[in-house]
């Protein structure tokens, strides 16, 4: 039975030591994908493709481990790439993916930055949905007390009021982002508060203001390789430069940021500085420069024309694809429920296992320690018999004594008995007689005294006699 016991308990042991590596080597894992999701995160405003590509290896190993959580970040980050790409289509699929997976672990905090990304890509084009989105993730932020996502809900909140033209409104946020950023010494978007406070100021006419806070922030930009921030910085100082008629700064900053457009890839903003360059021209009145440029804007359009009905095909494709994915990705939940079960199942069932060799294990110390307490017992048992024994054996000799010594006595009383019906009714007798005879007058008083006395003496001399033969244990008879 012991051997068996301990087969079993051996095998639980080394099964618990399989799960125990497995979930380190899991713990291990998860926390490669939440290093790969940060350092794509980081690579936004640097390399956008960089991001997709990072995300997408962070995709892989969540993907591999079933960790929900890291899967609906790798997503995030890469609708982030895809985003700073203008590749709007891909960025919402990535996003509304994301926020499905935080949803079904109850991700608040995922929930919120999901929201805020979505309202970044409305941020252009529907200020009312942007806001919108942003309101649902400002609510979620504030709940928690997010310092790290109110912040930048701030700034893209003042941002939907720049593109509206509510300058005051949007410098409010700005300012209350600044304030987050600040203490969060998050220098990153420090830097991004600084360009939009001097976009607030280019708009509303106080070019040196800007000029200031743009110039700062393309000197921070440039110390962290922030080139998607370096493109659109110089976009705006172009345009502040042409404004103020210094045409050579203006040239300067549009090469600048056309050069860091293309490590980029960002076509959008390649064909805003050419509009820029057109502008420039325009204004310097060389006029043939500017039709020069706005000849290429024209193929450009006509190409993105061309572009734009290629991508509406492609978009059908693409519905079809997602749904395929989405089928996929039923399928694979559907697998990951069920694993997830069949383990839980092993667990419970392993559990119960040690709880039940457990139990065994107790139930054999105790039936031992019950057995200690028995023989303890049956010793005592065995010691309080002796004594017994030896305090009945003793009784049984204290009794033979007494007995002996009552046969004596009984054997004196009957003796004593004897003897003083003997000894002593003569003389009692004698009394009688005397008694009657006073009473008839037959003997003289005096005499009478006399032989009564003589009577009671001898009666007397008796009782001595036979109280001395009584208290005697040497003597037998009388």
């Amino acid at each position: 039975m012991m051997r068996s016991l301990i087969f079993i308990f051996c095998t639980i042991l080394g099964f618990s030591a399989q799960i125990v590596s497995a979930q380190n080597t899991v713990g291990q894992d998860t926390n490669e994908v939440i290093k790969l999701n940060k350092q794509g995160f980081g690579m936004r405003l640097t390399n956008p493709n960089q991001t997709i590509v990072i995300g997408n290896k962070a995709l892989s190993i969540a993907q591999n481990l079933k960790y929900d959580a890291g899967i609906g970040e790798s997503y995030r980050v890469m609708g982030i790439g895809y985003y700073y790409l203008n590749q709007s289509k891909k960025a919402i699929d990535d996003y509304l993916t994301a926020l499905s997976y935080f949803q079904r672990i109850k991700d608040l905090p995922g929930q919120g930055r999901v929201y805020n990304n979505i309202g970044n890509l409305y941020r252009n084009d529907d200020y009312d949905l942007s806001l919108e989105f942003f309101t649902k993730a400002l609510a979620i932020a504030k709940k928690l007390s997010a310092d790290n996502l109110i912040a930048p809900i701030y700034l893209n909140i003042g941002t939907v009021y720049l593109h509206k033209n509510s300058f005051y409104q949007a410098l409010n946020y700005y300012n209350k982002s600044n304030d987050l950023f600040a203490t969060l010494k998050d220098t990153v978007n420090l830097i991004q508060c600084m360009q939009n406070k001097g976009v607030i100021y280019y708009n509303l006419r106080q070019y040196d203001k800007a000029q200031g806070l743009l110039m700062e922030a393309n000197k921070e930009a440039k110390l962290l390789d922030l080139n998607e921030s370096i493109a659109s910085i110089d976009l705006t100082l172009a345009d502040l430069y042409i404004a103020k008629n210094e045409f050579d700064e203006a040239e300067k900053f549009i090469a600048e940021g056309t050069t860091f457009a293309g490590i980029i890839k960002n076509e959008k903003t390649e064909s805003d500085f050419k509009l820029t360059s057109y502008q420039l021209e325009l204004k310097r009145k060389n006029y043939q420069g500017a039709v020069s440029i706005l000849y290429s804007i024209y193929h450009l359009d006509s190409a993105l024309y061309k572009q734009g009905i290629s991508t509406q095909i492609n978009l059908i494709r693409e519905q079809a694809n997602q749904m395929a994915r989405q089928k996929e990705t039923e399928l694979l939940l559907q697998r990951e429920k069920y694993d997830r079960v069949k383990f839980w199942a092993v667990a419970v069932v392993a559990g119960l296992l040690m709880v039940f060799v457990g139990l065994l294990i107790t139930n054999v110390k105790r039936k031992a320690k019950t057995n200690t307490q028995l023989t303890a017992l049956n010793a005592e048992v065995s010691r309080q018999k002796d004594n017994l024994d030896r305090i009945n054996h003793h009784l049984e000799e204290i009794i033979d004594e007494r007995t002996k010594d009552l046969q004596i006595k009984n054997k004196k009383l009957s003796e004593y008995s004897s003897y003083l019906s003997h000894q002593i009714r003569g003389p009692i007798a004698t009394l009688k007689g005397l008694l009657n005879l006073e009473k008839e007058g037959l003997v003289d008083e005096p005499e009478c005294i006399r032989m009564m006395n003589k009577s009671v003496g001898e009666i007397d001399d008796k009782i001595i006699e036979m109280s001395d033969m009584l208290h005697d244990p040497g003597r037998t008879g009388f």
